[in-house]
């Protein structure tokens, strides 16, 4: 069992930054891979960025150049830098696990509002 508990979220102005953090416990050497996903209203649950415990990183490509996805040693974190935010970035974002189980785990969602 993994838990994952997203902070970060916030209203920030077009252009602006955010980090996005997830913190997660339970069995968290079971985890092959972090990331996360966002929804808009109205939306699918979309990918915006993946890492695996080898440290390979894959975007959404209306992230690529904006976003980074990083993740501690330990691998208890997994932080998104969002650079350049744009109001198409506006959704709820979620934290994502993926285990040796092939089980797939959900933060609570964290809301991201980027005015224009």
């Amino acid at each position: 069992q993994v838990q994952l508990v997203e902070s970060g979220g916030g209203l920030v102005q077009a252009g602006g930054s955010l980090r996005l953090s997830c913190a997660a416990s339970g069995s968290v050497a079971s985890i092959i891979s972090l990331g996360w996903y966002r929804q808009a209203p109205g939306k699918q649950r979309e990918l915006v960025a993946t890492i695996t415990s080898a440290g390979n990183t894959n975007y959404a490509d209306s992230v690529k150049g904006r976003f980074t996805i990083s993740r501690d040693n330990a691998k208890k974190t997994v932080d998104l830098q969002m650079n350049s935010l744009k109001p198409e970035d506006t959704a709820v974002y979620y934290c994502w696990s993926f285990s040796i189980h092939y089980t797939n785990y959900w933060g609570q969602g964290t809301q991201v509002t980027v005015s224009s």
